[in-house]
């Protein structure tokens, strides 16, 4: 049974508005299946019973690819570039919008197969593995959107996960292929992505044959580095003191590069607000898997690991509420960045609307001590705003793990179990 999906409306609405849209996002995320819920005809590039008439054919007749009813699900459409040019040459002739859906899980390996930007006639649409929202493993009984409307805000039940049982959750990831499965098979699936990534699809990417431990231990020190601004040289380092390095710097570089090709990871951006007084901004991106299951199955613990381990999993936890604060942003025609300064204050997440408005988010486990810290940081960060220049918070939240509901504090602070969260 398909689950409603945050991409469900999104796609809805540019398909109005473009002639192709693109989903793109990483394998297993539910890009096909969310596609084919709207899609009238369906062709599977990576079909291995025409895969080469496929590539042959978008070579010399692409056209006829696009032959069927609209809007026409071109899966996997990376295999061959230049469908790109040939789709917006086709939409072009068309005039119409909403006739073809591409899906793919890299980036094409040969951008230079492509000669228009496709301005005018594409649409983006990214995909990431499902919120807690999404998986109905959260009652959404606190909206984003609501709160960036000014609603009152009102106390509301979450679902009470207990410690053990978020572990889980973070550990088996938003894949939507492992919501049905026992509890030890989707554990197992999440190390089976790793698995994938590591022995073919870093090198699929490109064409580039990279080495799968190398590959595998990059990632795991990568984990370890979840939520910070650490350079190149800070990951070579932690490799070459556990003697596990004998690439270079630019080696790692291009490991990584290949890594966001395939969506497995993505850095977060930093925030840079008008001030009251002049203040340094770091702006390094901050790092983080687009999942969190990547990152636990890449440093090999589960869920008891993390209970016996709070520092870690409150790191990774961050990585799980980034996760679906991305996926409601983009419901929100918004971006998550990252707030840091030479002072070393420091915001973990800001939700930017496009319209300027934009909220203040600290993400904590949970914890009263942990809780109060998060909302000293935020309305700290508050009173450095200038507001003459830019609008006032939205909202400030500290986003919790655990707690059986959400409330408003005396100043103002919200405090929001992941459980409670929605768009």
């Amino acid at each position: 049974m398909y689950r409603n999906r945050i991409a469900d409306q999104l796609l809805s609405d540019q398909l109005e508005a473009a002639g192709v849209v693109l989903i793109q996002g990483p394998k297993w995320c539910g890009k096909t299946t969310t596609a084919k819920q709207q899609a009238k005809s369906v062709l599977y590039m990576d079909d291995p019973r025409t895969r080469e008439a496929n590539i042959i054919l978008s070579e010399s007749e692409p056209l006829m690819l696009f032959e069927g009813e609209t809007p026409r699900l071109i899966d996997e459409w990376q295999l061959a570039p230049k469908l790109w040019d040939a789709a917006r040459f086709e939409v072009s002739q068309r005039g119409l919008p909403g006739q073809l859906i591409f899906t793919g899980s890299a980036v094409p390996p040969n951008t230079s197969e492509i000669t228009h930007s496709g301005t005018g006639r594409f649409a983006w649409l990214t995909m990431r593995p499902m919120s807690l929202w999404e998986s109905e493993d959260s009652t959404g009984a606190m909206s984003l959107g609501e709160l960036f409307q000014g609603k009152e805000v009102k106390a509301a039940v979450a679902k009470d996960h207990s410690l053990a049982q978020l572990a889980y959750l973070l550990c088996r990831g938003g894949w939507p292929g492992s919501l049905n499965l026992s509890e030890k098979a989707a554990l197992l699936q999440a190390n089976n992505y790793l698995d994938a990534v590591v022995n073919s699809d870093i090198s699929r990417v490109d064409g580039v044959n990279r080495d799968a431990v190398f590959a595998q231990r990059l990632l795991r020190s990568y984990a370890r580095h979840q939520g910070t601004q650490a350079p190149i040289s800070t990951i070579y380092q932690d490799l070459s003191s556990n003697h596990l390095v004998t690439m270079t710097e630019e080696t790692i570089s291009s490991y990584l590069l290949a890594l966001k090709q395939i969506f497995v990871i993505e850095d977060m951006p930093a925030w840079s607000p008008n001030l009251r007084s002049k203040t340094t901004i770091r702006t390094s991106d901050t790092r983080y898997f687009v999942d969190p299951s990547i990152a636990t199955s890449a440093l090999g613990v589960g869920p008891n690991d993390l209970i016996k381990d709070l520092n870690t999993f409150g790191l990774l936890f961050e990585t799980m509420a980034v996760r679906d604060l991305r996926v409601y942003a983009d419901a929100l025609d918004g971006q998550v960045y990252h707030y840091r300064d030479r002072n070393g204050l420091e915001c973990d997440a800001v939700l930017h609307l496009r319209n300027g408005h934009y909220g203040l988010i600290e993400i904590k486990l949970g914890g009263d001590t942990l809780i109060e810290k998060g909302a000293e940081t935020l309305k700290k960060l508050a009173s450095k705003i200038d507001t003459d220049k830019m609008p006032a918070p939205s909202f400030l939240m500290v986003l919790t793990g655990t707690g059986p509901y959400s409330y408003q504090r005396n100043d103002g602070v919200l405090v929001v179990p992941l459980s409670a969260l929605k768009n």
